[in-house]
């Protein structure tokens, strides 16, 4: 099921086709976790995972929770803020060297989504960050403690997608390419923009494209390597988009959604020169955590995996010809908030659960 480079000129009509129950079981490796964020594997097979609150974690393979990492920054864990996404350098084998996003004060009650890179030393069933380095701050700070974005996609040449939320009260910035609300950007692996970068007119050097609301799924597709994520609408219109160089999404110009009031947003659904969504949901699952399973069972096979969070569920897409043609709601008995999705090294589909004590979870398909 490769995946056409561009987007289909409309968006697929919400609610595609129920595809055929799967068969897989469901296992929790371990529990206790507060609000987890994020989730990595470790090339010994354990495992990072960002707690919102501001800790990083070491989970072993039989589940065994590590005491806090020491040497995360502080962050702003109020809301939707705190510790967010986590990324591995494409080097860390060699380098140790991972990326974490993060709600960082500024200014008084001010904060932003910022990037951090530091060197993660194990030591025993710990570890420790040293030489933390902020190497990306979204511009301007806000007073707010909502719409942070924060996805992380290290490419094959080691650059970074971050995804960048446009903090909800500035959500007409979405569409002023000249700073990081509501957009996504391209960094080389120091934090300086991407030399590939669209170099438009009037566009900060970070930006790839912008009218993104609050994308909080990225992932790559692992046929063509071509960028896809995940977008909170607001009241309906939560969004999978394939995001291009040099392209605007639309937010909050045109938007399936509406207001949390009831109203419309917008000028409506369509409006030429902006981009339509591949798919989208309403009502809305408020999409968080995105992958595309590339394991051996054949049913699933380069399938994407989008994480719900009011809509308690991991949405199967099963993708053709770059668009969305049948759909699978699992986990949905559970009544988990899915906060990340990854493919695992063990052919397994991972799960985060955002709760006080939420749960790293493990689909084994074919189960």
């Amino acid at each position: 099921m490769a995946l056409t480079t561009s987007p289909p000129a409309r968006a697929e009509i919400t609610n595609a086709p129920a595809l055929e129950k799967s068969s897989y079981k469901v296992e929790i490796v371990a529990h206790g976790l507060e609000h987890p964020w994020a989730l990595q594997f470790l090339p010994d097979g354990r495992m990072l995972v960002t707690e919102r609150a501001g800790r990083l974690r070491i989970v072993s393979k039989d589940g065994k929770i590590s005491a806090p990492v020491a040497g995360v920054p502080k962050v702003v864990a109020r809301d939707q803020g705190g510790l967010l996404d986590l990324a591995l350098a494409s080097d860390f084998t060699t380098s140790g060297l991972i990326y974490m996003t993060f709600s960082e004060p500024r200014d008084g009650w001010k904060n932003g989504t910022s990037v951090l890179r530091a060197r993660l030393a194990l030591e025993g069933a710990g570890g420790r960050l040293t030489d933390v380095a902020v190497i990306f701050r979204q511009q301007p700070a806000i007073a707010s403690n909502h719409h942070f974005g924060s996805r992380i996609v290290i490419n094959g040449d080691g650059s970074l997608f971050v995804t960048l939320g446009e903090r909800y009260s500035q959500r007409e910035q979405a569409q002023n390419p000249a700073n990081h609300l509501g957009k996504i950007v391209r960094i080389e692996p120091d934090g300086a923009p991407y030399n590939g970068n669209p170099k438009l007119a009037g566009w900060a050097p970070e930006v790839w494209s912008i009218g993104h609301r609050n994308a909080q799924g990225a992932a790559l597709d692992p046929v063509t390597g071509a960028l896809w994520t995940t977008e909170h609408g607001a009241m309906g219109g939560d969004e999978l988009n394939h995001p291009q160089a040099g392209k605007n999404y639309g937010w909050p110009v045109i938007t399936y959604g509406r207001d949390y009031t009831g109203e419309t947003i917008g000028t409506g659904t369509h409006k030429e020169g902006l981009e339509q969504p591949v798919y989208y949901w309403d009502p809305s699952i408020a999409t968080s955590g995105l992958a595309y399973y590339t394991g051996a069972y054949a049913p699933w096979k380069n399938n994407a995996f989008a994480g719900g969070l009011a809509g308690m569920q991991v949405a199967r897409l099963k993708l053709a010809d770059g668009q969305v043609v049948g759909e699978e709601k699992l986990l949905t008995e559970r009544g988990w908030r899915i906060r990340d999705v990854r493919m695992g090294p063990d052919g397994a589909i991972w799960v985060l659960t955002d709760e006080p004590d939420g749960n790293l979870v493990r689909i084994v398909p074919g189960g």
